[in-house]
């Protein structure tokens, strides 16, 4: 398939893993912050083959797995409403709240359903006039454009039954909070392409510059992996710490300007809380005051939800690139996909998941 099977190419991808051996002489920690990176990492195996001096962290660019969990008690705290139906992409219902998790107030009574789209949300509004439909906009910069459309689309056509329970977080200040961590052990970073499709890149210049890391943009095929990491090791060997765009057959400079207007004008930068991480400032999405009348959160007053986390469940350190799925004693025992005590075992793009899914386990031991 054209797009596709160039960046699966063994021949190719042999090539460039051996220009990575070629060129790594000093031991490096490199994270890649997107969770589809690093099923593309575990799946293909990539972290086995490259040098030993080549350290690849896990970071924090899983949506799902860095939404707070107060965040997923007030969700289901409106979802159990007899009055309500709430929407949701299909890897939110399992991550596990304080008590229980969006599948169990479906099998309680509750309404729940799940949506490949937030238009989708506004149709089940139009057709559910009686109802309250609420939609839960959980994601990075790469779904924001289409939950913003929802907002702007209700505001619209006056649908004042369709309202979005928001957990939006923002990239470059997660990179920063990383980078400025006293803990902090990442040295070059595989930013996140879908991300970098919608918003540009130069937000990330000032960061490479300030604290001396290279950043490479990274498509998500073997090849796209490989070829971030070969270019992010070759600054690192060279001392430069540029802002590279190594996904150039999506990615454009600017980004996506229409959409990023239309984030703009139903959105707002604010703090937000990070699963396992904690408060980053300025590190989200809330509705602007003109779209209130939109936001779940105020709609039916739950923020006041405050919930703190299972001590079991060490997902926080595993976003920040501090420790592996394996270090954790509850891995592949108390916590399983059947049985998760965090998102980061629940999620598609979680790390946890990954490492379960493809027995990393087994060969880590």
């Amino acid at each position: 398939m054209k797009y596709l099977d160039e960046f699966r190419d063994p021949v190719v991808a042999k090539k460039i893993l051996k220009e990575i051996h070629s060129v790594t002489i000093q031991p490096w920690v490199i994270m890649e912050i997107c969770g589809g990176q690093t099923h593309s990492i575990i799946r293909n195996g990539i972290d086995q083959v490259l040098p030993k001096d080549i350290e690849l962290v896990h970071g924090p660019g899983c949506p799902v797995c860095v939404t707070p969990l107060e965040i997923i008690d007030r969700a289901i705290e409106i979802a159990g409403r007899s009055d309500v139906i709430f929407t949701s992409f299909g890897d939110m219902l399992r991550v596990p709240g304080s008590h229980k998790d969006l599948f169990m107030v479906r099998s309680e009574g509750g309404d729940v359903r799940t949506v490949f789209s937030p238009l989708e949300s506004l149709k089940i509004a139009r057709e559910n006039p009686d109802k309250e439909v609420v939609f839960f906009a959980v994601g990075f910069e790469t779904t924001a454009p289409g939950n913003a459309m929802a907002v702007a689309q209700a505001a619209k056509e006056g649908l004042t039954n369709f309202s979005e329970l928001v957990s939006h977080v923002l990239v470059p200040p997660a990179m920063e909070a990383l980078l400025s961590s006293a803990a902090n052990r990442v040295q070059g970073y595989l930013a996140a392409g879908h991300v970098c499709t919608v918003m540009g890149w130069d937000e990330y210049d000032p960061i490479a510059k300030k604290y001396k890391v290279p950043i490479v943009i990274t498509g998500f095929e073997p090849m796209d992996v490989l070829d971030g990491i070969l270019h992010t090791v070759k600054q690192l060997e060279a001392g430069t710490h540029n802002v590279e765009n190594r996904y150039a057959r999506i990615v454009e400079q600017g980004g996506n300007q229409p959409a990023q207007s239309l984030i703009k004008d139903v959105f707002e930068i604010a703090n937000r809380k990070w699963r396992g991480i904690g408060e980053i400032p300025a590190s989200g999405f809330k509705i602007r005051e003109k779209y209130a009348a939109f936001d779940a959160e105020l709609k039916f007053s739950v923020g006041d939800i405050h919930t703190e986390e299972p001590e079991a469940c060490i997902s926080g350190v595993i976003l920040q690139g501090l420790k592996k799925p394996h270090d954790c004693p509850a891995f592949g025992k108390e916590c399983t996909p059947q049985n998760p005590l965090g998102a980061t075992m629940v999620s598609s793009e979680g790390a946890c998941a990954a490492y379960y899914k493809y027995q990393r386990i087994l060969s880590e031991e």
